[in-house]
């Protein structure tokens, strides 16, 4: 193996796992509740984007109450996170609009909650420069929109963070495949860790009468042991503590400012970097 790549070390997720799941789900409706049972089935982890004014709404998709959504995730180990407070195109409105839809979106779930919400999916996928500047501002630290990958890299641009596809992506089935049976570590170049993150409205599995294709594959990876399971939040969270790692001029040494521990893989070998400690490399 070339020397330099032998050298370069790449992210792992907890445990010292190189793939991870997650799922964003938008709307706050109340097929959200079949979604939720299967995917505490099988012991995975979602967001959920909620807007905060149209819980009256019931013919919209079928909309939960307000009493529904709260008791649906208020014990949850899944995500809640902002959808705008009325799901307006957040790009053809006046920017302070924008701004307050956010704001007052973000207000309600944290009281409501009593958690903070720093994360987002863009209803109608609206956004712009303006507003992902602003977003930053507002403390948003990630937010989803439509535009498929097709691809496991983890995302670089998190305020205009795009998922690998949605579940009724004519392209779901040969991706999960690739994602279950293969694994980053056969690379040779490239063993940078995979994400699989997969987005839509749990309505939808009504609409077409697919639960199954979400449940099949639910199963499926559960089965895996290599695969982390975590919120859009928690993975942001974690990729964002691992790139603030401090590292030695020479390589060798790695220094953790943050409050949660990392994993990383440098020649063949996977390192535990805990919060605030300081680690030598095995030569």
């Amino acid at each position: 193996m070339f020397r330099q790549m032998f050298e370069e070390k790449y992210m792992r997720f907890p445990q010292g796992r190189c793939k991870a799941v997650t799922f964003s789900y938008d709307d706050g409706v109340k097929a959200d509740k079949k979604l939720v049972e299967i995917l505490d089935k099988y012991g995975l982890k979602g967001t959920f984007n909620l807007n905060s004014l149209l819980f009256d709404c019931e013919n919209w998709h079928g909309r939960m109450n307000e009493e529904e959504t709260y008791n649906l995730f208020k014990d949850s180990p899944h995500e809640v996170a902002l959808h705008g407070a009325r799901h307006i195109f957040m790009d053809k409105v006046p920017l302070p609009e924008a701004i307050n839809e956010a704001v007052q979106n973000r207000v309600y779930l944290e009281n409501k909650f009593g958690k903070i919400v720093n994360g987002m999916a863009y209803a109608y996928n609206g956004y712009t420069d303006e507003i992902i500047a602003v977003l930053k501002q507002l403390g948003v630290i990630y937010a989803r929109t439509t535009e498929d990958t097709h691809s496991f890299s983890v995302p670089k641009e998190w305020l205009k963070l795009n998922p690998t596809c949605h579940h009724n992506s004519p392209h779901f089935k040969e991706l999960a495949d690739k994602f279950i049976s293969g694994s980053p570590l056969n690379e040779f170049k490239h063993r940078e860790p995979w994400l699989f993150f997969i987005w839509g409205h749990s309505y939808e599995f009504d609409d077409n009468g697919n639960w199954n294709v979400i449940e099949d594959f639910a199963k499926r990876v559960s089965a895996q042991k290599d695969i982390w399971f975590a919120t859009n939040g928690e993975i942001c969270e974690y990729v964002n503590a691992y790139n603030n790692l401090v590292f030695s001029i020479d390589g060798e040494m790695v220094k953790n400012p943050s409050y949660m521990g990392v994993y990383l893989e440098i020649r063949g070998k996977v390192y535990e970097i805990p919060a605030g400690k300081t680690v030598k490399f095995d030569k």
